[in-house]
């Protein structure tokens, strides 16, 4: 059996916080704004997986209401999906994601994102895609007030 989930994720680039996709720190002016640590990335990979087994989305699971989540890595977030994952029976086929950033160029840190989440999902980075668009200067994305990223993932069952 297979099943497939999408996440999407967006926060707003702000003064004073470390820019972390994927888990890697990237070096920019501004980091996202967030409870969490804010990671677009992981937050949407969280999402898709949860989504594939039809269990909600990361805001059911980790409130931004709740303090004990203010700061969190968002890895915390991702391995609780994945620990749902596995005693549902599943594990990642493959992961395909793409950022929507109009600034900084993500083009050198792309493989280091794709190599740090497939280490994360426990599959090769072959099974990992990660692509780059900028907002084209339209709307918040574009005028670089925030970044964004959409995650598509399959799960399969053994044997699938």
């Amino acid at each position: 059996m297979v099943r497939i989930g999408a996440g999407f994720d967006t926060h707003r680039l702000v003064v004073g916080r470390p820019l972390i996709l994927g888990g890697v720190r990237v070096e920019h002016a501004r980091g996202l704004d967030g409870h969490s640590d804010a990671d677009v990335v992981l937050h949407s990979v969280t999402d898709a997986i949860l989504g594939a087994l039809a269990l909600g989305d990361i805001g059911d699971a980790f409130p931004d209401t709740d303090p004990q989540w203010r700061g969190a890595n968002s890895q915390i977030f991702l391995d609780a999906a994945l620990g749902q994952m596995r005693a549902a029976g599943y594990a990642v086929g493959n992961l395909d994601v793409t950022i929507f950033a109009q600034e900084p160029k993500l083009g050198p840190v792309k493989a280091a994102i794709r190599d740090h989440l497939a280490e994360l999902l426990g599959v090769p980075a072959t099974a990992v895609n990660v692509k780059a668009k900028t907002g084209e200067r339209v709307g918040h994305i574009g005028r670089a007030e925030a970044i964004g990223c959409q995650a598509t993932v399959l799960l399969r069952s053994p044997g699938a």
